[in-house]
């Protein structure tokens, strides 16, 4: 199973979603970028869990993004993954920046943080940063559902 990093991009209508032990968080409306390793011995079967925990909503969530994917509230719109077998999921988290949600998804690390906001479509901006890493992206539309009609 190849291995790699990935940036799950959500969208949401504006939310307040409780986050663990982050507690509750106020999301602004637009886009949401995570960026995720699968270095694991599943690699970038991990998407596979992230879409179907999207689409179910239906497992008790295990890290901060499964919060997200789990809220009728946010919608997984698409993922962008690269195969690698180095870790560059912060250099990635690096590279795209900007305005982040302080402490989130970066417990094992000293990023920041891991989740970023915009207030536009990012994909042009993640594949240029994966580029950046030398490494080739390739982009899976998933358009999970979403309760909110106006995502």
């Amino acid at each position: 199973m190849d291995k790699g990093i990935y940036c799950l991009v959500l969208k949401n209508q504006g939310s307040t979603v409780r986050i663990g032990a982050l507690g509750e968080i106020t999301f602004k409306p637009g886009w949401h970028c995570y960026i995720g390793s699968a270095l694991g011995s599943g690699g970038l079967k991990r998407l596979e869990r992230h879409i179907s925990l999207a689409a179910q909503r239906d497992k008790r969530p295990k890290w901060h993004v499964d919060y997200l994917l789990s809220s009728p509230l946010f919608s997984l719109i698409y993922a962008v993954c690269g195969v690698t077998s180095e870790r560059l999921e912060c250099r990635l988290a690096h590279e795209l920046g900007g305005d982040e949600v302080p402490k989130f998804g970066c417990s094992d690390c000293t990023c920041i943080s891991h989740l970023f906001y915009r207030q536009c479509d990012p994909e042009e901006e993640i594949i240029s940063a994966f580029r950046q890493l030398q490494v080739t992206p390739t982009t899976k539309t998933i358009m999970s559902p979403c309760v909110e009609d106006n995502i």
